[in-house]
């Protein structure tokens, strides 16, 4: 049986950044304080992610795809 892969907190970020375009360290330690980011553990007194925890969040919070800025005030009303 394999072991899951973690991630460190930068290593995290970097991986978002590199597969997503977005995310970063800074990011993720502020999430981890108020909530809304990926699933993390704690391990001594680091965080670690699992990258496939990473991928669902950042899955989560990309939009549909649209052909212009005005598509959401379209939907709106």
């Amino acid at each position: 049986m394999q072991s899951p892969q973690y991630l460190r907190r930068k290593a995290a970020g970097e991986y978002l950044k590199a597969k997503y375009g977005f995310g970063s360290e800074k990011t993720l330690a502020k999430l981890a304080t108020i909530g809304g980011g990926p699933l993390f553990h704690k391990a001594a007194k680091a965080a670690i992610y699992k990258p496939e925890d990473l991928d669902s969040w950042a899955l989560a919070k990309i939009g549909r795809a649209q052909k212009s800025t005005s598509d959401n005030a379209r939907e709106a009303a």
